[in-house]
């Protein structure tokens, strides 16, 4: 019961819940990177993941993971606040050891999930999703049903319009900030927090975080320019 009576433990599941979808992140980017080298490799890897048994327990864990780190984040930040009291009212200096992304990781983690369910919508809901009634006997829409697996086509469509290509890398460059203090606040919350090693697993942090989100980012950017060159409209 540590795991949710003490700060401690709250603080042990939010990162070790966070390691976890930092990995996922990892192996989605790296997916998507496909994307640009063949379509056809891309697709094929969305038809392996599709609405089959062990990619929807694989879902299912994920959303788990996902809402335990957000109810931690959320509790963990109201004891924070409740512990501060009228302290944090009061007109103060922000100390130059603090990071901005510390003192606004509540910020940055709603602009994620806003970006998350942006992205749920975007693919989850127009892929897995429609297979997944399918396969329950519900009624799915057949034209859908047969790009559910195209997950290139799906690319395309979203980031030839301007609007999302500028939303998702807004929500990547909040992600960064996210990732890059969560990742190594993670590994302190687990014991390796001595002056050596913090400083590693900062630097460490900021490299792996920028390789991951640009490896997203480079999707968006190089899908929206073959749509400018292909005279693509939204």
């Amino acid at each position: 019961m540590w795991l949710s009576n003490s700060s401690v433990g709250r603080k042990v599941v939010m990162s070790v819940t966070g390691i976890a979808l930092v990995l996922f992140l990892t192996f989605h980017m790296a997916m998507n990177l496909v994307a640009i080298i063949s379509a056809d490799g891309y697709n094929m890897i969305c038809e392996f993941l599709g609405a089959n048994w062990y990619a929807l327990v694989a879902t299912a864990g994920l959303a788990a993971l996902f809402i335990i780190h957000i109810i931690y984040a959320f509790w963990l930040t109201m004891q924070n606040r409740k512990a501060r009291g009228s302290e944090r009212y009061a007109v103060t200096d922000k100390p130059k050891t603090v990071e901005w992304a510390s003192q606004n990781m509540l910020v940055l983690g709603i602009i994620v999930i806003v970006g998350l369910g942006l992205h749920l919508f975007n693919f989850w809901a127009k892929m897995q999703l429609p297979e997944l009634m399918h396969n329950m006997g519900m009624h799915a829409d057949t034209l859908t049903l047969a790009y559910a697996a195209n997950g290139a086509y799906h690319i395309q469509q979203t980031f030839s319009c301007p609007t999302y290509v500028v939303l998702y890398l807004v929500w990547l460059f909040a992600l960064w900030f996210h990732l890059t203090h969560g990742f190594w606040s993670s590994m302190q919350s687990l014991g390796w927090n001595n002056k050596v090693w913090i400083n590693r697993w900062k630097c460490i942090s900021n490299i792996y975080s920028t390789i991951v989100v640009l490896g997203f980012a480079l999707v968006v950017v190089v899908f929206f320019v073959k749509t400018l060159i292909c005279n693509g409209a939204c």
